[in-house]
């Protein structure tokens, strides 16, 4: 009889896109304002901090039942090495705002259920923590995807949580060549904007919450978003929108 333990990451195809998707957040996070430690991003770090290695068995068992009769009996667990996405798991701060941090989380469940939403409270408030981003393989049951709607439908909340699917980190979208760069305003900064054109935000070109822009980072309902474009004609072209 052979027994497996089979690994949440077996293949290098696997561990090559979990390492793209692990680099992704960590960019996303820094273009969010977030202090990124160099280096934390890279394969290497990937390979030897977010890597467990699994253990290699073979167990023989010769057992005497009668006599002159002799049973093998082999149990062999292979040896894979484990690469758990709950390893991944890390968390960040504002650079001028050390109370602002965020955690990360990479389920291995192909499917998130209420149970594991109660743990992501948990650990929050052990952690001290109000605000977690869930990076997940599969789906959301409903009862953890109206959890998470609860979570995040008022400013009373005690914890703020953003889903992404791992497929929409597989590739970072702003380093495409046709978008342009987007920055959030800040409170000031948007004030200033209204006044210096002398208009309304709601005179303002608009830009949905969940467009992948705005989601990637992290714009919320009222925030003015600068796109600058670079143009043959005029050389640079800056617009602004409004998250609603």
């Amino acid at each position: 009889m052979v027994y497996e333990t089979y690994n949440k990451i077996t293949s290098e195809d696997e561990f090559m896109r979990m390492f793209r998707i692990y680099r992704t957040t960590h960019e996303m996070l820094k273009d969010r304002g977030y202090v990124v430690p160099e280096g934390f991003n890279t394969y290497n770090y990937f390979n030897r901090h977010c890597v467990r290695d699994g253990e290699l068995v073979y167990v023989f068992m010769i057992l005497l039942f009668l006599k002159n009769i002799y049973c093998l009996f082999l149990i062999c667990i292979n040896h894979l090495t484990k690469k758990s996405k709950e390893l991944m798991m890390f968390q960040v701060q504002k650079e001028h705002y050390p109370g602002d941090r965020i955690l990360v989380l990479f389920p291995d469940n192909k499917t998130i259920g209420i149970n594991y939403m109660k743990d992501v409270c948990v650990r929050l408030r052990d952690l001290q923590i109000g605000k977690a981003i869930i990076v997940y393989p599969g789906t959301f049951t409903i009862q953890a995807s109206k959890a998470v709607q609860s979570m995040n439908s008022t400013e009373e909340s005690l914890y703020k949580v953003e889903l992404f699917s791992e497929r929409e980190l597989v590739v970072n979208i702003t380093h495409h060549e046709f978008v342009p760069k987007h920055i959030v305003l800040s409170t000031e900064e948007k004030r200033t904007l209204l006044r210096k054109y002398n208009i309304k935000e709601t005179q303002l070109p608009r830009i949905q919450i969940t467009d992948p822009i705005s989601k990637y980072l992290g714009v919320k309902r009222g925030q003015v978003i600068k796109i600058t474009r670079l143009s043959e004609v005029s050389g640079r072209y800056i617009s602004y929108r409004i998250c609603y």
